[in-house]
């Protein structure tokens, strides 16, 4: 399945998206390549373009613009952590499988983690313009595909999803504060040089 067909198709209608990613032959280097890099592109992109290029207006200051290096070096680190987001994501939910009665699969496990970051990822068109960035938000709804695709994909049964999910949230939130951590050193290094 081509790229936009499947974004659209696991945001409109997950519930019948979920078994064609179940039943899909595929690898992670597939769906990383076809799916995850592109997609994790746009909100590293846009907000490239949103604070270097188009600037968010200060009263009494102006328009204030990011410096181009350091929105690019952010651009970077932004989109190769969200590249690592996904693979972690995976490696927990992959470890959770069993404590919550499903089938560790590392496969699955990661089809469930890039899929489910979609809204996050297309909702990241909204950094474009810094005054409407706050939409991004509408990412959260891949709260829901998770809750949908663990089920499905990693064999849980329904009445441990929602821990389950819970669970998987809680650590992609830590694992997204270390990584904001790891960018927020990164680029405060590169200020410097």
């Amino acid at each position: 399945m081509n790229l936009s067909d499947r974004a659209k198709n696991i945001v409109l209608t997950p519930k019948t998206e979920w078994p064609l990613v179940d039943a899909e032959p595929t690898t992670v280097k597939d769906i990383y390549t076809g799916y995850v890099v592109p997609l994790a592109l746009i909100p590293a992109v846009a907000g490239f373009i949103g604070s270097s290029l188009i600037g968010v207006s200060v009263p009494g200051l102006g328009t204030v613009r990011t410096g181009l290096g350091v929105g690019l070096a952010s651009a970077i680190l932004q989109f190769g952590l969200s590249l690592a987001l996904v693979y972690a994501m995976a490696l927990v939910i992959d470890a959770l499988a069993p404590t919550f009665g499903g089938r560790k699969d590392m496969l699955s496990a990661f089809k469930v983690a890039a899929y489910s970051m979609t809204p996050t990822w297309l909702a990241g068109i909204f950094a474009v313009i810094p005054a409407i960035s706050f939409l991004s938000l509408l990412g959260l709804y891949g709260i829901y595909l998770l809750y949908l695709g663990l089920p499905r994909l990693m064999r849980a049964p329904e009445d441990k999803a929602v821990a389950y999910t819970a669970v998987v949230v809680l650590a992609a939130v830590v694992l997204s504060i270390v990584l904001a951590g790891v960018l927020g050193v990164l680029l405060g290094r590169s200020i410097d040089l």
